[in-house]
């Protein structure tokens, strides 16, 4: 099994998911005591969500790249940036690194194509929101149709994932509200929705949902452990 290397603390609340996830799937598959040889970098979050909102995306850069070649001077043979925001640098990380980044999106694309959709909702911070780094890879690249919430519902959604979601706050109210815009993307055509924070998925369940719900979380962590137990 190649070694995989989780960059994460973008929040820990969802790198502790990506953890779990990785070594629940890894025993499922080799059975026995089986656990995923895995590094962890865990940047402080405080330090990047202040680069973040202060629109300083060269120290956010700066970083999460300091923290990716940590990981391969780890042994990691296989990189995960544990953050759908944080892909917005990804192009830098690749080009800092001599080993594999598995893209967020490339990973979110696959489980929607395999469900046979070609229109989701996209729910996430306003970066992954209102950006093109994101879409534009599912669109361009995938040819998947990106639907997002209008201004108000954008500034819920991102509010929720910093002042609750982040720091493990998970409300009843902010899941009926996050529930109330799925349904507005759903009014609006989208066939699926994905949830595209990394923390997301601790408020929102299949369960709720009137339509396929892509937890970024979940996808990018399964598609971890296929490149990891890949042969060559």
């Amino acid at each position: 099994m190649k070694t995989i290397g989780l960059l994460g603390g973008m929040s820990w609340e969802s790198t502790a998911e990506y953890y779990r996830i990785i070594n629940e799937e890894t025993q499922r598959r080799l059975g026995g005591v089986h656990s995923a040889r895995c590094v962890v970098y865990s940047l402080d979050f405080a330090e990047l969500e202040r680069a973040q909102h202060a629109g300083d995306w060269g120290a956010a850069t700066r970083l999460v790249v300091e923290g990716a070649r940590a990981l391969e001077r780890a042994g990691a043979q296989l990189l995960l940036i544990c953050s759908n925001t944080m892909h917005k640098v990804a192009d830098a990380v690749e080009k800092a690194v001599q080993v594999p980044l598995l893209h967020i999106a490339d990973a979110t694309a696959r489980a929607v194509r395999r469900k046979g959709l070609s229109r989701v909702g996209l729910l996430g911070t306003r970066f992954t929101m209102e950006e093109d780094f994101y879409r534009r890879r599912l669109e361009d690249v995938h040819g998947i149709q990106v639907l997002i919430p209008n201004a108000a519902e954008r500034e819920l959604v991102h509010g929720v994932i910093y002042r609750e979601l982040v720091v493990g706050r998970i409300r009843d109210e902010s899941r009926e509200q996050f529930l109330q815009i799925i349904r507005s993307l759903v009014d609006r055509g989208a066939e699926g929705v994905v949830l595209g924070c990394t923390e997301i998925g601790l408020l929102v369940k299949q369960k709720d949902a009137p339509v396929p719900l892509f937890d970024t979380t979940e996808i990018h962590a399964l598609w971890a452990v296929d490149m990891a137990l890949e042969q060559g």
